[in-house]
């Protein structure tokens, strides 16, 4: 990789030369992406820094003192983006479609269950009780809640566990009928993890992960079947 350095004072036209040079880089094919340090985190938003070298660069980070952003171009799904936060409890705001996850319902009314729970709802907080949910109203509560009874499923889908999807899976351990050892993507034989997060893999891809690297295991003096254990730092 090669780099240049834009320096100047505030105001004085970083940003504008940075996606000039981004544009012109896209134009002539070259794969670039920007870095921006700055005093105060700000939202990828029209009319932002990090929304104009955005849009001429496709990816960004942000260097904002003690904060952190990365933005790509194009759609990204939540599991892709795990394995970079680098946490022990992931609190997810919004996201009505993702059947992954339990949920906790803050509700306008009563109504608002019905469409929100899905079965998927470990308990009702806020102001506004859930109608046969558990009513947590209380922070602490709802963190020991979160911390015994949270769980996050890989999203794949595979039916590996013998269900149609994620969210039937996750439905049953909300209700107390599974676990989230029942997924066979998130606990197989096959263990890869990032930043001390675990990839999922359903059972073809398993397959071909392990096949693949016990074929160039089996070329090196001294391999020997058995568990094999990987690691990269870097």
């Amino acid at each position: 990789m090669i780099a240049v350095n834009i320096v100047g004072y505030k105001k004085t036209g970083k940003t504008t030369l940075a996606v000039a040079l981004g544009q012109e880089l896209a134009r002539r094919g070259v794969r670039a992406a920007a870095a921006k340090f700055t005093h105060q985190p700000e939202a990828d938003a029209p009319g932002t820094d990090s929304h104009a070298l955005r849009q001429a660069y496709g990816r960004v980070a942000l260097l904002a003192g003690e904060a952190t952003g990365l933005f790509w171009q194009g759609r990204r799904h939540l599991p892709d983006l795990v394995p970079l936060l680098d946490a022990d409890v992931l609190v997810v705001e919004g996201g009505k479609h993702l059947g992954w996850l339990p949920r906790i319902l803050l509700l306008r009314s009563v109504a608002d269950a019905g469409e929100l729970e899905q079965g998927l709802a470990l308990a009702s907080a806020g102001q506004v009780p859930g109608y046969g949910l558990e009513h947590v109203p209380d922070v602490s509560a709802l963190a020991d809640l979160i911390l015994a009874r949270g769980f996050a499923l890989p999203g794949l889908d595979c039916g590996s566990c013998g269900r149609p999807d994620c969210a039937a899976l996750a439905r049953e351990i909300v209700a107390g009928k599974a676990t989230a050892a029942d997924c066979r993507a998130a606990g197989s034989a096959v263990e890869v993890t990032v930043n001390g997060q675990p990839l999922a893999m359903n059972a073809f891809v398993q397959g071909v992960f392990s096949g693949a690297v016990t074929g160039m295991l089996r070329q090196f003096k001294g391999y020997a079947p058995g568990t094999v254990e990987i690691r990269l730092k870097g």
